[in-house]
């Protein structure tokens, strides 16, 4: 096992791994911007050291930095948390090269998956299905003749990063250029790569993602699934587990078919296979995520296992849990900065910020009052989960911490998450990606109706 571990990140996931080290009884150390000076893992964390300048590139993307703080500071191991460096094959490397152990799964998966053509045609060849889509698209033509062949509506992806960022939807012909050209621009200014692909377009599908593990001598197990199809903007805002409304053995045959495809790849630490099912069921794959998720709070509640901790552990050669089952239900709301109505980021002082304390809800952050939340970053203030016995009462319980968590200073965007959670189709488990735009419309239509 590690002595001391440095934190590549930021925000929440710097605080969450924070405590997983202390629990493992590793030395932790915190690096961060002069934006996020007043974070509280700071204080908490064993050591602390700070990076030049606030954005992303000049921070927490500066491999340079890491570095020269991780040699100083004697870290044996760098953990990348999730963004930023932590699916970028060449850091990975660069850190092995340079004695440490990197928290994750070999550069080469990092490498292949990270391409989204590459992991298509990878998890296709083992038995994964997957929709209809191109190449690497270079030109205008190839995007024409693939539209010919399928037809529309189809979405432009950029191939490399992930989140959603850059899929541009295009239902004709004639969008499709300037659709390309959007994608490729967003694809080289956030992934510093700006390939793209056509894929066929599912119109409100569910979302639903297959959490695996896997250690260095050929194993791999599922830890069941999580439906994250409460999105906007093709980024996810409530996830939670078991999956409600869709069958439990065929979700259970899939996490088991995502398993066994990782085995025979030889797949050596934490993975998310991403899928989505089709209204009349049909099932494709999206993308693998090969590092921890946003969203790992849900599994922990439902399976009791510390997704951080086993991350560090299987890195550093260890075995597979057994005997892992869930229990209960457990779902997760993401709190952001941003302005309800434009649902544009919101910066400012916390001048409240007070979580709330509950029973059988958990808050993780990396904020605490009197911080100032800074243009830099990800607006995410924090996560909440909620687990219960039934769905209705994990439901609830998060409802009444959404409710109870007091901020000011910056405006949020808990109003929408409780009108998702209270929405009566939600309640009975009929979710899909385009849940949050009927609720907003009807929303819009009653305002109108009134006037």
């Amino acid at each position: 096992m590690l002595k001391k571990l440095l934190i590549a990140n930021r925000g929440a996931i710097a605080r969450r791994i924070v405590r997983a080290c202390k629990e493992l009884k590793i030395q932790s150390v915190v690096v961060y911007s002069p934006a996020d000076i007043q974070a509280p893992y700071i204080a908490e964390a064993t050591e602390a050291y700070p990076l030049t300048g606030n954005t992303s590139v000049e921070s927490y993307l500066d491999q340079d930095q890491i570095m020269v703080i991780a040699h100083k500071c004697g870290a044996d191991g760098i953990h990348p948390g999730y963004g930023f460096m932590s699916e970028n094959a060449d850091f990975a490397q660069r850190v092995i090269d340079e004695g440490l152990v990197f928290i994750g799964p070999s550069p080469k998966w990092l490498d292949q998956m990270g391409d989204k053509v590459s992991a298509r045609g990878i998890m296709s060849k083992l038995g994964m299905p997957v929709f209809p889509g191109s190449e690497l698209i270079t030109d205008i033509a190839e995007a024409e003749a693939f539209a010919q062949r399928e037809g529309f509506p189809l979405v432009v992806k950029p191939a490399g990063g992930g989140g959603g960022m850059g899929m541009q939807v295009v239902y004709e012909k004639d969008q499709l250029a300037q659709a390309l050209s959007q994608a490729k621009a967003i694809a080289s200014s956030a992934f510093a790569t700006s390939g793209v692909y056509l894929e066929r377009w599912i119109e409100a599908p569910r979302h639903i993602e297959f959490q695996i593990i896997a250690d260095q001598q050929g194993n791999a197990i599922h830890l069941f699934e999580r439906e994250c199809s409460v999105q906007r903007r093709h980024q996810k805002l409530i996830e939670e587990s078991p999956a409600p409304g869709i069958d439990s053995h065929a979700l259970l045959a899939q996490a088991e078919t995502s398993a066994g495809i990782c085995a025979k790849l030889g797949y050596d630490n934490l993975g998310t296979v991403e899928t989505l099912y089709t209204p009349s069921g049909e099932v494709g794959f999206l993308e693998m995520n090969t590092r921890i998720q946003v969203e790992h709070g849900v599994t922990e509640e439902v399976t009791g296992l510390d997704l951080v901790q086993l991350q560090i552990s299987l890195a550093c050669g260890g075995s597979l849990p057994t005997n892992v089952t869930r229990q209960g239900f457990a779902i997760e709301a993401r709190l952001y900065a941003e302005d309800p109505e434009t649902q544009f980021p919101s910066t400012g002082t916390l001048s409240v910020f007070q979580p709330p304390k509950l029973f059988a809800v958990r808050v993780e952050t990396g904020y605490q009052q009197g911080q100032v939340v800074s243009p830099y970053y990800d607006p995410m203030l924090a996560k909440i989960i909620a687990k219960g016995d039934t769905r209705a009462q994990a439901i609830g319980r998060l409802l009444i911490a959404l409710k109870a968590f007091q901020v000011q200073g910056v405006r949020t965007n808990a109003l929408l998450l409780i009108q998702v959670l209270q929405d009566p189709a939600f309640l009975r488990g009929e979710v899909d990606t385009n849940i949050i735009q009927r609720i907003q419309s009807a929303k819009q239509s009653a305002k109108q109706g009134a006037k």
